[in-house]
């Protein structure tokens, strides 16, 4: 198996995507953060003192997404077209789900995980004053789908 981000000397480089043909793009990333039981309830009441954890986090997420090849070194900067956000809360914390769209020369999965990355890190944030051991968990790029365009 080759790297692609890899050349002949063995150094990193940013891949040359510039024969590549736009194609419509679409990706599905999901990570979890794990809370006590106590965090879980000033979440779903909206009593965390540094504000409205869900809201925060999706617009974090958002903002996030927007920022991935700023971020990651070798991560191309890609016109999105749109960046969802789906936080809800479960039994045991938070389940985030994010889906990226763009019709670029290249992939939007990056952005679709940052985005969840970046959601769960504000959660942690936004938390961390009631609650010292929450995990983040689980992230993983779950749906990547390419349409030619017409």
């Amino acid at each position: 198996m080759e790297f692609s981000h890899i050349d002949e000397k063995g150094q990193a480089k940013m891949v040359d995507v510039s024969a590549k043909p736009v194609i419509h793009r679409t990706a599905i990333a999901e990570g979890r953060i794990f809370c006590s039981p106590e965090t879980m309830d000033l979440i779903r009441e909206n009593q965390i003192k540094k504000g409205d954890v869900l809201t925060t986090a999706n617009i974090a997420g958002v903002m996030g997404a927007k920022q991935t090849s700023a971020l990651i070194p070798l991560c191309h900067n890609i016109g999105m077209d749109q960046v969802v956000m789906d936080l809800s809360i479960e039994e045991e914390g938070v389940k985030i789900l994010a889906k990226t769209v763009c019709t670029d020369k290249t992939g939007i999965e990056m952005e679709a995980l940052t985005a969840v990355s970046i959601a769960a890190l504000t959660i942690y944030d936004m938390c961390k004053a009631v609650d010292k051991n929450m995990r983040i968990s689980d992230i993983r790029l779950v749906e990547k789908t390419k349409k030619e365009l017409a």
